[in-house]
């Protein structure tokens, strides 16, 4: 070829490198419709933690620390009984904090995410928030809820008694007219 062909082909290599950009740009909008559902769940989920954590997760330890842990202290037989009630319920308490703790440093992020905006989530501390928590659930549910129930269901009047303290925790406060 010569510099004369090459420079009249010149018009013509624009259009190429115009349609390589364009052909590049499109299969990366192809890609759109999955990342925009990605971020519809994204939110989505974020949404989902922030009510799990503000109206189950926090209110659950509270009814714990307050209803059932005092209750089963209460109704446990002095020595090996009660030293394990309590070994339990300092190992509980102290994963309620942990949890919490890390929930605390977690959820401006997963805020800011339900919104729709970046968020810096650190994976690390979500699998130590998630893999802490199914411990502890593990821990209650192989251990302390069968303890618990030994404990307070030996007494039909104290089990009746926890029920109603729970009940009167959730229940809708009246309201007040002025």
């Amino acid at each position: 070829m010569t510099t004369a062909t090459l420079a009249s082909d010149a018009p013509l290599t624009g259009f190429s490198d115009c349609h390589r950009g364009i052909v590049c740009g499109l299969r990366a909008f192809a890609s759109l419709p999955e990342l925009v559902a990605a971020a519809s769940r994204a939110r989505t989920v974020a949404s989902a933690t922030l009510l799990i954590f503000e109206n189950s997760v926090l209110p659950h330890h509270a009814d714990e620390e307050s209803g059932l842990f005092p209750a089963v202290l209460r109704g446990a037989r002095p020595g090996e009984e009660l030293a394990r009630a309590q070994a339990l319920i300092a190992r509980l308490t102290a994963e309620h904090r942990t949890v919490e703790a890390l929930w605390k440093t977690l959820r401006p992020a997963v805020r800011r995410a339900a919104g729709g905006d970046a968020a810096d989530l650190d994976p690390a501390a979500v699998a130590a928030l998630v893999c802490g928590y199914n411990r502890h659930v593990a821990c209650e549910e192989l251990e302390f809820l069968p303890l618990a129930a030994e404990i307070v269901g030996r007494d039909a009047n104290h089990m009746a008694a926890l029920g109603l303290s729970l009940h009167l925790r959730h229940a809708p406060q009246p309201m007040a007219y002025i």
